[in-house]
């Protein structure tokens, strides 16, 4: 079974269990009710998702002359990824994360948070970035986005039954187990949904994290990023994710603290393992020949200029020069 697939029978399942607490809430009627919901829902989010989610982090978009470096970065990932220039932003969290959202390339934008600018070395940002890139060029945003979407309103329609309980039965064909289908919704919907999205944000990370390290040709920056990511997220709480805990996929690595009972059910694959298949991909390929100039499938050598300079070549026009900002801290706009 193919990745696509998988996740295409993933997110019906997301629908079904949706359609299901409709049904213990309100029977037939709950039922339609919810069929309709969700297709309302999916539409939406085709649209809107990639929006929505930027607007509940906060994030400000960026552009050349505002952070030249970072934006500098996406732009030649972009470029090497052979995929359109997507929107830039930055969100204000000083834990190190970063997602990608958009119903397509062509509408794609990429977010990374003040804490992984300012905590991560350039070349580990190019390994993000270039993972969140590879998520845009497998068109995996618009499927994350509908997931944490309908991911959302399980749990919302889960707690509406927890405090208003199933109908009873009667002859317009009721919920037949009233105050226990409510219940029932409550406690075992949200689980499912959260199990759903597991399997949903695990399928597509590995390959995620494959492609990228093809895009930025470095195996070992984007395995770096994460020892890196990993080591700082679990000490730095990242409120935001936590008031939106259906999002939590989206980010390169899981944004939850041990304080959310969401945590308990991890949306990421092992991270040990994550970094284990990029660092054997980086012994059996030599890092792609790591080039940015000639030879090989990415071209050029391993060797970094001897000058200090970015292998990436010169900053984008309107930059004020160098690869990202010498004291570490900025200007990221």
């Amino acid at each position: 079974m193919t990745s696509y697939l998988k996740t295409t029978i993933l997110l019906a399942g997301l629908t079904a269990i949706f359609m299901a607490v409709g049904f213990l809430l309100g029977g037939k009627t709950g039922l339609i009710i919810a069929f309709v919901m969700a297709l309302g829902m999916n539409l939406f989010s085709y649209w809107n998702s990639g929006d929505m989610v930027l607007s509940m982090y906060g994030a400000r978009e960026v552009d050349a002359y505002s952070a030249p470096e970072f934006h500098g970065i996406v732009a030649r990932l972009a470029e090497r990824a052979g995929l359109p220039m997507p929107r830039v932003y930055i969100i204000e969290n000083d834990q190190p994360n970063a997602f990608a959202t958009g119903r397509d390339p062509e509408h794609a934008a990429v977010a990374a948070t003040t804490g992984l600018l300012q905590r991560l070395t350039p070349e580990e940002i190019a390994g993000v970035m270039a993972h969140e890139l590879a998520h845009v060029k497998n068109r995996d945003t618009l499927i994350m986005t509908i997931t944490a979407t309908i991911a959302g309103a399980v749990s919302m329609l889960a707690n509406f039954g927890l405090f208003f309980g199933g109908s009873s039965n009667d002859e317009r064909g009721g919920n037949p187990l009233g105050m226990v289908g409510g219940i029932l919704a409550a406690i075992l919907a949200p689980i499912a949904a959260t199990l759903v999205q597991m399997a949903i944000s695990r399928t597509r990370e590995f390959e995620a994290d494959r492609i990228g390290a093809e895009i930025c040709g470095r195996p070992n920056w984007l395995a770096d990023a994460l020892t890196n990511i990993h080591n700082s997220a679990n000490h730095i709480p990242n409120y935001q994710a936590e008031a939106h805990p259906a999002t939590a996929h989206l980010f390169i690595a899981n944004p939850l603290s041990g304080a959310s009972m969401a945590s308990l059910f991890s949306t990421h694959p092992d991270m040990g393992e994550r970094v284990a298949r990029l660092r054997a991909m980086a012994a059996r390929s030599g890092s792609f020949s790591g080039g940015f100039g000639g030879g090989g499938r990415f071209g050029g050598s391993q060797t970094p200029p001897r000058d200090g300079r970015s292998p990436w070549g010169a900053p984008p026009q309107g930059s004020q020069g160098g690869f990202m900002p010498q004291n570490r801290r900025g200007p990221w706009g």
